[in-house]
């Protein structure tokens, strides 16, 4: 969630820093803002809304001149989203900008200390506190005046600063919101991911919490809060940019699930050789993985329901105990965690907040950490003793899609490595569940070419106010992530439940016409499952059913069916949710919904 550009160099750099902060909206964001340095003064111009107001008012930059900039696209935390809360923040003299993500938690006593010495507050955010207290400490030096202000404040951020009396740098800090650095022949950029800048450089340095960083036109120097000077490696990012742009799909969201069989195949195929499921980053041996008692998985939103589905997996292929937990009540229930435990941390940016303060605690603790995360560089991915990475490549709507599918495989590949070490698992069994693993590519293709009936299905049901999921086992956790992409991007009320909950209070709430979507997959629980499904329709549900190929007797219960193909039980998540994901898509679009920007929620959740 929001976004920061900031470029210093032999280019006008408001039309660098508007378009960098154009590949960062999938990022989530309410209002917008840029700061120029002129020669002499810093010039600042926001808007709330979307980008294109800011775009419009300074003709794409045209109108700020200048080499040295700031910019920023704002997810409202502390104030409305309104033009005087957007980021930049000038201090009282309007001689530094300031833009930030995250959260400043000491902002209040830190703003009445400076009431108190004369300062004035026009906005009501916390990043105002951070210019007022820049203003405070400066005496001259930059680079001092901002140290001490880390050494006060308290809390997560990314920073962008310049200043006018030093119109040849352009200063970023970070603790705990992601930050990257990137260099090419005509100057030097800050960003909070890589899109940003990536049209302009493939070299880019990660900035380690409570890191700074001085840039000029032609270098960079990073600093410790102690103004130490410190040494930091570049990495190249190796994927297209051509990955972030639509490619002719009316929209991101489209194109990613068109990606997932590629995204699937990525992170898969490398990894099952000789007819073996090798996992390398794993950097245990098989001594060290028979000694696990225990794995706790901790995630957030789509990447807990891909954990759910892994705790089926895990526990049915590898009969390994596992817990699963949302990280944000995780890393407040002073957790009892067994010894021996392993814990697994899924997120895609792997920047996400309460993920990342889960993967601390642990580690505090003395528990080895598994990161599964898509991006190369993050900082579960540094932070974590060991990193599974999914190759989905860059993902920009905001609801998941192809990242969550990827989420699935490397989870398959953990409870089969698992499995196979505890010898749990059989070697023809397991040559079959390879077998079916590498068939999951092609199937979820097959699925995709299947979109014109479930877009005409969703047409139905663009005025809907609420739906329900069912299932039981795999396909509860499967109907979690049905439910939560269309609540996401249609707004329709959706809940999902375990089927056999349904007698015990929800089942009340279907009416004549409610739709209710059950999920069976999982053979054992078919006559369960249908049985559900009787109980809603005899009060008036529709009843849509996604199912295996041959389970014909669903259709004497259902008033749709939609078949996957035939594949091993623990791995129909993969499938199933093709046809789900679509629903909502086309519910979504049909409604006029901004299916890739959906309102109030951002790509990547950096704060609580």
């Amino acid at each position: 969630m929001c976004g920061i550009v900031g470029y210093i160099g032999k280019r006008q750099a408001a039309p660098i820093i508007l378009e960098g902060l154009s590949r960062l909206e999938y990022r989530g964001y309410d209002s917008a803002g840029i700061a120029v340095y002129d020669g002499e003064r810093i010039n600042i111009a926001k808007a709330a809304g979307r980008l294109k107001i800011l775009e419009e008012m300074t003709h794409n930059g045209e109108t700020l001149s200048g080499f040295v900039g700031i910019g920023h696209t704002r997810w409202a935390t502390h104030g409305v989203p309104n033009t005087v809360n957007a980021h930049p923040h000038y201090n009282k003299s309007e001689t530094i900008a300031v833009v930030h993500n995250g959260i400043i938690e000491n902002y209040i006593g830190l703003r009445k200390m400076l009431k108190e010495k004369g300062y004035e507050f026009v906005s009501d955010t916390d990043t105002e506190v951070v210019a007022h207290l820049i203003d405070y400490y400066y005496k001259g030096n930059p680079l001092e005046a901002i140290t001490k202000v880390l050494h006060r404040v308290e809390g997560s951020y990314a920073l962008g600063v310049i200043f006018a009396e030093h119109p040849d740098q352009l200063f970023a800090a970070r603790k705990d919101s992601p930050l990257i650095v990137g260099q090419n022949e005509e100057g030097c950029f800050i960003a909070s991911d890589v899109p940003a800048i990536l049209k302009y450089t493939r070299q880019v340095t990660y900035v380690d919490n409570q890191e700074i960083v001085r840039l000029r036109g032609d270098h960079m120097h990073f600093y410790t809060v102690d103004e130490e000077e410190i040494q930091k490696e570049s990495v190249t990012i190796e994927w297209d940019a051509n990955a972030a742009e639509k490619g002719g799909y009316e929209h991101f969201m489209l194109k990613e699930m068109y990606e997932q069989p590629k995204g699937v195949a990525d992170t898969l195929l490398p990894r099952i050789k000789d007819g073996e499921v090798v996992i390398d980053e794993l950097n245990m041996t098989d001594e060290e993985l028979l000694s696990v008692k225990k794995i706790y998985i901790v995630a957030c939103g789509s990447a807990y329901h891909a954990g759910v589905t892994g705790k089926y997996v895990l526990e049915s292929l590898a009969r390994i105990s596992v817990e699963v937990d949302l990280a944000s009540e995780f890393r407040y229930r002073n957790p009892v965690m067994e010894e021996g435990a392993m814990v697994i941390v899924v997120s895609q940016s792997g920047e996400t907040a309460d993920t990342l303060a889960a993967l601390r605690e642990s580690k505090k603790r003395g528990f080895k950490v598994l990161g599964i995360v898509n991006v190369v560089g993050s900082s579960i991915a540094r932070e974590a003793d060991s990193v599974l990475y999914t190759w989905a490549g860059p993902e920009i709507a905001v609801a998941t899609t192809k990242a969550y599918s990827t989420q699935l495989i490397a989870l398959y590949l953990l409870a089969l490595k698992f499995a196979r070490v505890r010898k749990t698992v059989g070697d023809k069994e397991f040559a079959g569940m390879l077998d079916d693993l590498k068939k999951l590519p092609d199937q979820i293709e097959m699925l995709l070419s299947n979109k014109n009936h479930i877009q005409k299905f969703a047409n139905r049901y663009i005025g809907a106010k609420d739906i329900f999921f069912i299932g039981r086992g795999i396909d509860y956790a499967i109907s979690l992530e049905g439910s939560l992409k269309l609540k996401e991007i249609s707004y329709i009320h959706s809940e999902a439940y375990a089927a056999g909950e349904l007698k015990h209070g929800t089942i009340s709430l279907i009416e004549e016409g409610t739709l209710v979507a059950a999920v069976s997959t999982q053979p054992e629980l078919f006559a369960k499952t249908i049985s559900n499904m009787v109980e809603v329709k005899a009060r008036g549900a529709f009843v849509l059913a996604v199912t295996n190929e041959g389970n014909i007797e669903i259709e004497k219960a259902a008033d749709y069916v939609i078949y996957i193909p035939e594949t091993n039980p623990c791995f129909a998540n993969s499938l199933a949710i093709i046809p789900l994901q679509l629903f909502g898509y086309y519910v979504a679009v049909g409604k006029g919904c901004d299916v890739d920007k959906p309102r109030n929620l951002a790509k990547s959740v950096t704060v609580e």
